[in-house]
């Protein structure tokens, strides 16, 4: 669905929330935090902006962010999970606006990490900006993934392909999905309108998944490292927009 100016300007407000949680959440890791006080900032976050958080109860989650640790990809539940010296963790969050939605997540370092886990958030991020760049009308809808695939693999990495990014608005998750892999120059062309929130998750290891016991969270399935970032991203005239930044 195309998006009007109105309705991208609610979506910038929501990401500046997002945005928000980001900062108070970085501020926050540190060894010994546990990841429900993580979700507890973000809540503060939440209630001081007058926002709503589109994870809590979301087919039943109980949680505001996603905290995922080490080998933990997507869709951890906060709880009594405390952060040692050389973890590394993700936060994925989400706040609504006026009914509408932003979305993002990053991977950060706890204390003084490995340099192996450090090259892996830095080209973690790296695809996605290297995905955002190509979020312009006129390019076709793999092109996004496809550059994050090509950033990934190089460094020797892989891709989790079960889980993928998707369009937001009124929804969280709409459609189309945008996978974080493929060929270039497939799928619909890119319209000024549209948003997607678009998230590589690359594993030091394979790109096998499994989930855990309690339904949510998604670890790799050789217990080596993942990173997780995101943005949502207005495609505009004059190219792509970040709506999850300050």
């Amino acid at each position: 669905m195309l998006r009007t100016k109105d309705e991208i300007a609610k979506m910038r407000r929501a990401g500046r929330v997002v945005a928000e949680i980001h900062e108070k959440t970085r501020e926050a890791i540190r060894p010994g935090v546990s990841t429900a006080e993580l979700d507890q900032v973000a809540r503060e976050v939440l209630d001081r902006r007058g926002a709503k958080s589109n994870f809590l109860g979301y087919h039943g989650f109980p949680a505001t962010i996603c905290t995922s640790p080490n080998d933990m990809i997507v869709h951890g539940i906060p709880g009594s999970y405390r952060l040692k010296e050389g973890d590394i963790i993700s936060v994925d969050c989400g706040a609504i606006i006026e009914g509408y939605h932003g979305d993002a997540a990053y991977t950060a370092g706890v204390g003084e990490v490995s340099p192996e886990a450090e090259r892996l958030m830095k080209v973690t991020e790296e695809s996605l900006w290297a995905a955002i760049a190509q979020m312009r009308a006129g390019n076709r809808l793999s092109d996004i993934g496809h550059a994050v695939q090509t950033v990934a693999e190089a460094a020797g990495y892989s891709v989790v392909r079960e889980y993928v990014g998707h369009a937001i608005g009124t929804a969280m998750h709409e459609e189309p999905q945008v996978p974080n892999y493929g060929p270039p120059g497939k799928g619909p062309k890119l319209k000024v309108g549209h948003v997607f929130a678009v998230e590589p998750m690359v594993n030091l290891g394979g790109p096998g998944t499994r989930v855990l016991e309690d339904g949510w969270s998604v670890v790799t399935a050789d217990g080596q490292l993942s990173a997780h970032f995101e943005h949502s991203i207005a495609i505009l005239d004059d190219g792509p927009e970040v709506l999850t930044v300050p």
